[in-house]
């Protein structure tokens, strides 16, 4: 009984997770982290002629503990077993016996499949975004000088929650700031739970209560340094307010939805009630809209659905069978732009709107920032209930992007490459540069080697999990890390500069 038990909890050390208390319950684990656990379990059964299928195992798994996973997953295939992994990490893909890659692009422009059979042969595979970037043809660049610290910091001193030991940490404002470490490490301690925590303390936000520390200051330029606080003028320093970009949903019903978010259907009626159908009938802006009565359907109240209560059991969504979903009064959907009606409109992906409406200059600005983060692939009209967290992450990014107020904003951000194929996190870095060109501040925890190799900044902790964590091991450029002693980002980073992209 002791080796099944030592077994077992060698596992949970080999897939990453030995940094788990083992009476943490399950529910407060993240997909990544619970996945793992699963993972653990399957192996300790030692079952034969079974089909596994894993769902991004590799999700906030530091580049070191990648390679421990896969020696796992090939130990499951090696027992006989058949294992099929849906990941868009690198280690990964190059570590299949058969790829199956899917495509070309995302949404209608997908859904094919652009190759499948060994890594040998997908050099050969064409319009694959895959192949370009894992046989070098495409890469992610490294900009020839990275953007100074001269705008100020933040400066959060003895940080002890959690596993921190009592440490300061300065993070550079009007810069890309990536905090790495290894799993369990204290990343999100220290950015979400004290940082971000105690911002909205200090400045009096809506937020967590945070972990314990001593103080947050902003450092300027010069070096003088004052403690942040709403109480006093210019308490708050150069940052305007502090978000934290999770990948919570935007919204939970029909009713939100992506363009509605970034604020480009305002434009997108006012242009239907510019139609002479429109006008001849004496349709406003509010007739093409399903939020107000007017002019959506009755029946679903602009939803396209209806709920149909089961009692004691969950409730069902059946397609409206006044408007068949389509949201609008029959004589609403007879106004035509372009010849399209705005339930056409809303059906549309971001791509085809941006074509669609050209020359409504006003609309395709409104548009542009879902381009930027890589969603051109989502329908205009579609509800931010079936989006994932990701999408819903690059989402509230497009919106910092869309915003017509330009308030020097403090941006966190915890693994937002998270389901991103190499050719998105392109997308995003851009949507980066484009928020700092705009006085905007960013601080990501992130694993992903091609963001953390674009960083201006770095600070890394560790030097491993737990207990053995909750220290700064090194902190500047990347360069700089990578020759850091100790630093497990530092060995995987100098692989990655050596060939600047």
């Amino acid at each position: 009984m002791l080796d099944r038990i030592t077994r077992r909890l060698g596992y949970l050390v080999a897939v990453g997770v030995g940094y788990l208390t083992v009476n943490r319950t399950i529910r407060t684990l993240s997909g990544g982290e619970a996945q793992r656990v699963a993972l653990t379990k399957a192996l300790g059964a030692g079952l034969v002629n079974t089909l596994y299928v894993l769902d991004e195992p590799s999700i906030g798994l530091h580049e070191r503990d990648t390679h421990r996973l896969i020696a796992i997953v090939q130990a499951l295939r090696d027992s006989r077993n058949t294992v099929i992994v849906v990941e868009h990490d690198e280690s990964f893909l190059r570590s299949a016996d058969h790829l199956v890659d899917m495509g070309p692009g995302a949404g209608d422009a997908g859904g094919l499949i652009v190759y499948q059979g060994p890594l040998d042969g997908l050099n050969h595979a064409a319009n694959s975004a895959t192949a370009d970037f894992l046989m070098g043809r495409r890469s992610i660049s490294v900009a020839e000088q990275r953007r100074p610290p001269d705008t100020g910091w933040i400066r959060v001193r003895g940080a002890r929650g959690n596993n921190l030991k009592n440490i300061d940490a300065d993070f550079p404002l009007g810069l890309l700031c990536v905090v790495t470490g290894v799993s369990g490490s204290g990343k999100s301690t220290l950015v979400e739970q004290t940082l971000y925590a105690g911002l909205c303390q200090r400045l009096k936000h809506p937020g967590p209560k945070p972990v314990p520390f001593d103080d947050i200051t902003f450092v300027s330029p010069r070096g003088d340094e004052k403690t942040i606080s709403a109480d006093q003028p210019g308490g708050s320093g150069p940052i305007g307010g502090c978000v934290l970009v999770d990948q919570s949903p935007i919204g939970r019903t029909s009713r939100s939805n992506p363009v509605t978010y970034v604020k480009a259907f305002d434009e997108i009626r006012r242009a239907f009630a510019d139609t002479s159908e429109a006008r001849m009938r004496n349709y406003g802006p509010g007739h093409f809209s399903f939020n107000v009565e007017g002019g959506r359907c009755t029946a679903c109240q602009g939803q396209g659905v209806q709920i149909i209560d089961m009692q004691f059991l969950a409730d069902i969504s059946i397609t409206c069978p006044e408007c068949g979903g389509r949201r609008f009064r029959k004589e609403i959907l007879d106004a035509k732009y372009r010849g399209k009606s705005i339930a056409d409109v809303l059906d549309m992906s971001v791509r085809e709107a941006i074509e669609f409406f050209r020359g409504r200059t006003k609309i395709l600005e409104a548009l542009a920032p879902l381009k930027a983060v890589g969603l051109e692939y989502l329908r205009l009209g579609q509800p931010a209930d079936t989006l994932s967290g990701g999408e819903a992450q690059r989402l509230k990014l497009a919106g910092h992007l869309a915003a017509t107020t330009r308030q020097a904003t403090l941006l966190i951000l915890d693994e937002p490459t998270t389901g991103l194929h190499a050719a998105d996190i392109l997308h995003l870095l851009d949507c980066f540069n484009a928020l700092l060109s705009v006085g905007h501040s960013l601080i990501v925890v992130e694993h992903n080697l091609d963001v953390i190799k674009c960083a201006d900044w770095i600070i890394d902790l560790g030097p491993e999990a737990a207990g053995d964590g909750g220290r700064v091991v090194a902190c500047g450029k990347p360069e700089e890390i990578a020759e850091a002693k100790g630093s497990h980002t530092g060995f995987y980073l100098k692989r990655v500069l050596k060939n600047r992209g």
